[in-house]
């Protein structure tokens, strides 16, 4: 194998105020590298559509790079990085041929989601997935194959909190012509925190004092996926 890479863990938390960095090792054969570069990305992947579906080049999938480094050789910054605790344990154990990284995910990043796929789909299911990569090449720009690189799929989570918030409620108002006044509606939760399998209460008062008749009422609920830019990724992925 001409490189190979160590990690602690594949799960890095999202604390809020910060995000566990991905730290690690990498291990490299001096004979099949020789003069030539490491680098390691960290790319986030959000797919949108099935795969199925991806014809005449367009393709429901953006990738942002989030993260960049050269892994080896060494620059001035990377050397003088104080080592994790978990980064001096592997160096010792496989030798001088080791050689460390650390990434740190930008905030606002969004987590790693799976959508459960529909009944007859077929591919990868839509979601937000991460990976980490190292690479042997002579520059960043470099497409890698099979045969020189390492691909780890790995996880940015969120535990949910501890204890329940405040009972979610929200109001609205609906104007209509010709009526004087308005019809007004009122929709709260039991609780704020689900968990999978739970029913979800919903307590719902209209007040009706417009001239208009209700005749129906409608709930559901939706599962909303952070919001990416596709610009932005553009933007990132040619700062590389």
């Amino acid at each position: 194998m001409a490189i190979t890479v160590y990690l602690g863990k594949r799960d890095f938390v999202d604390h809020i105020t910060h995000v566990d960095p991905i730290d690690g090792v990498v291990l490299i054969e001096p004979d099949y590298v020789k003069d030539r570069r490491v680098f390691g990305h960290v790319l986030a992947a959000f797919r949108y559509g099935r795969e199925d579906l991806d014809v005449l080049g367009l393709t429901f999938r953006k990738d942002l790079y989030l993260a960049a480094e050269q892994i080896f050789p060494q620059d001035v910054i990377t050397s003088k990085r104080p080592l994790t605790r978990l980064q001096e344990r592997l160096i010792k154990k496989l030798g001088p041929y080791a050689y460390p990284f650390y990434f740190e995910l930008p905030p606002h990043c969004p987590a790693s989601v799976t959508l459960q796929p529909a009944p007859g789909d077929t591919g990868k299911p839509c979601g937000v997935d991460y990976e980490l990569k190292a690479f042997v090449g002579e520059s960043q720009d470099d497409k890698p194959h099979k045969r020189n690189s390492v691909r780890l799929a790995i996880r940015k989570i969120m535990y949910a909190p501890s204890k329940q918030g405040e009972q979610p409620s929200v109001e609205v108002s609906k104007e209509f012509m010709m009526s004087p006044n308005k019809l007004h509606l009122e929709a709260s939760l039991d609780k704020e925190l689900y968990h999978h399998g739970e029913n979800i209460a919903v307590n719902v008062h209209i007040a009706n004092n417009s001239n208009r008749t209700c005749d129906s009422l409608q709930t559901y609920a939706c599962s909303r996926l952070p919001s990416i830019n596709v610009q932005l990724l553009k933007q990132r992925a040619s700062k590389l």
